[in-house]
C-alpha cells in the first residue's frame, strides 16, 4: 500500500511538472512561428525551423524509453525540464544582425534541443500513469489517460495564447527569458519533491531491444505516425500563414484562435471516454472506435477543401472546419493513447511508450515539412488534400490492429488506487 501511495504522489508531481513544461512548449512554438513569419520567412523556411525539433523527438523517444527503463522516469523528467530551459535561453540570444543562413541554422539547433526536452518530459509523464492506474473493466485507465492527454493539450492551447501575448507585449527575447525563469522554478520544485525511483524495468533492457517486436505496438505506432502527420500538415504552417496572409489577422489574433482551438481539442480529448463504447476485454470496441473515427476525420479536410473551392466565406469555413477536425482528431488521439497502454506490459511501459511516441514524432516531422511544401505550392487546399490522404493511410493501418491483447502481469502499484479519477 505504501508503495502505491508513493507511486501516486510521484505521478502527481510528474504530471504537474509536465503541465508547466507544456505551457512553455506551446508558447515557444507560437513565438517562433509568428516572430520569424513577421521577419519575412517563407512557409517552407518556417517549416524547416521545426525540422530538428521533430527529428530529435524521434530519436529521443527511442533512446529515452530505453534510458527510462534502465535509470527510471525521474532521470528523464529532470533532463527534459533542464534542456527546455537551456533551449529557451539559447533562442533568446538570436541576433537580428545575423545572416539568414546563420539565423536559420541557430534556430533549428535550438529547436532541436527543445524537441529533445519535449519528448523526454512527455514520455516520463505518459509512462508514469501506467504505474498507478488499475487497468480493469471499470475503464479507469482510459479515463485517466484521456484526462492527462486532454489537460495537456488544453494547457498547450493556453501556451499558444501566452506566446502570442508575450510576443505582442514583451517581445521575442524578453518573452523567452520569462518562460525560462518560470520553468526553472518548476525544475527546482520537481527535484526537491520527487522521492524514490519509479519506472525502472526489473530486467535490464538491451539496446538491441529498442525496436518493438510486438505486432500490436508496431501497427498502432504506424497509425499514430499517419494521424499526426495529417494534423501537422495543415496546422503547423498552413493555417497560421493563411490566417495572417489571406485573412489579415494579427499575431495576437492568430495566437488566440489557435489557443482556443487547442484548448477545445484538449477538453474533447479529456471527454473522449464518453464518445467511445467500452468493451469487457478493454480492446475490441476501442479498436473499432479507432477505425470509425479515422473515417470521420478523413471526411473533414475533404469537406473544407470543397467549401473553399465553392467560394464559401474562407474565415467561417476554416473556423468551422478546424473545429470539427479538432473534435474528431481528439477522439482518435485519445483512443490511440489508451490502446498503447492497454497493449503494453507494465514492466516495459517506458520502452513501448517511447517507441510509440517515436512514431508520433516522426509523423509530426513529416507533417511539418509537408505543411510548408503543400502550402507553398498548393495553398491551404493542398495542405487539406495531403491531410486527407494521411488520415486514410492511418485508417488502413487500424484495420490490421488486433482486437485482443496478451495477458500482462500487474505492477506493484496498480492495486493501490481506486478507479475513480
Amino acid at each position: 500500500m505504501e508503495a502505491g501511495k508513493a507511486d501516486l504522489r510521484n505521478y502527481v508531481i510528474v504530471t504537474a511538472a509536465y503541465w508547466g513544461f507544456t505551457l512553455t512548449d506551446g508558447a515557444l512554438r507560437m513565438l517562433v512561428l509568428l516572430h520569424f513569419h513577421a521577419l519575412g520567412y517563407t512557409p517552407f523556411q518556417l517549416a524547416f525551423l521545426f525540422v530538428l525539433y521533430e527529428f530529435f523527438g524521434i530519436v529521443t523517444n527511442l533512446i529515452g524509453g530505453w534510458i527510462g527503463s534502465r535509470l527510471g522516469l525521474k532521470v528523464t523528467l529532470f533532463a527534459g525540464l533542464a534542456l527546455q530551459v537551456a533551449a529557451l535561453v539559447m533562442l533568446s540570444l538570436v541576433d537580428p544582425g545575423w545572416t539568414l543562413a546563420l539565423s536559420v541554422a541557430y534556430v533549428v539547433a535550438a529547436q532541436g534541443l527543445a524537441g529533445i526536452a519535449k519528448d523526454l518530459t512527455k514520455m516520463s509523464s505518459k509512462s508514469a500513469i501506467k504505474l498507478v492506474v488499475p487497468d480493469d473493466k471499470s475503464g479507469a485507465l482510459f479515463r485517466w489517460v484521456a484526462l492527462l492527454t486532454g489537460s495537456k493539450n488544453a494547457l498547450k492551447g493556453v501556451g499558444f495564447f501566452l506566446g502570442g501575448l508575450l510576443l505582442s507585449t514583451m517581445g521575442f527575447r524578453a518573452g523567452l527569458w520569462a518562460m525560462a525563469g518560470g520553468l526553472a522554478v518548476v525544475l527546482v520544485a520537481s527535484v526537491t519533491l520527487l522521492r524514490g525511483d519509479f519506472g525502472r524495468s526489473k530486467a535490464k533492457v538491451k539496446f538491441t531491444q529498442l525496436l518493438s517486436k510486438t505486432p500490436a505496438i508496431n501497427l498502432l505506432s504506424a497509425a499514430r505516425f499517419f494521424l499526426f502527420g495529417a494534423r501537422d500538415v495543415w496546422f503547423v504552417v498552413g493555417v497560421p500563414v493563411f490566417l495572417t496572409d489571406r485573412l489579415g489577422w494579427s499575431a495576437a489574433e492568430v495566437g488566440s484562435f489557435l489557443a482556443a482551438w487547442v484548448i477545445g481539442y484538449g477538453v474533447v480529448q479529456a471527454s473522449a471516454p464518453g464518445f467511445v463504447a467500452r468493451s469487457p476485454d478493454g480492446v475490441s470496441a476501442e479498436v473499432k472506435a479507432a477505425r470509425i473515427w479515422a473515417l470521420v476525420l478523413m471526411l473533414i479536410p475533404i469537406g473544407l477543401a470543397a467549401a473553399l473551392a465553392a467560394g464559401f466565406d474562407p474565415a467561417l469555413s476554416v473556423v468551422i472546419g478546424l473545429g470539427l477536425f479538432g473534435v474528431a482528431f481528439a477522439v482518435n488521439s485519445s483512443v490511440h493513447s489508451y490502446l498503447i497502454l492497454a497493449y503494453t506490459d507494465a514492466d516495459k511501459v517506458a520502452l513501448n511508450v517511447g517507441f510509440y511516441y517515436m512514431a508520433n514524432a516522426g509523423g509530426r516531422l513529416a507533417g511539418s515539412l509537408l505543411s510548408g511544401l503543400s502550402y507553398q505550392f498548393g495553398g491551404l487546399a493542398g495542405c487539406l488534400a495531403v491531410a486527407a490522404a494521411l488520415v486514410f493511410a492511418s485508417f488502413l493501418v487500424t484495420l490490421l490492429l488486433p482486437a485482443t491483447r496478451p495477458r500482462m502481469p500487474a505492477s506493484a502499484g496498480l492495486a493501490a488506487l481506486s478507479d475513480s479519477p
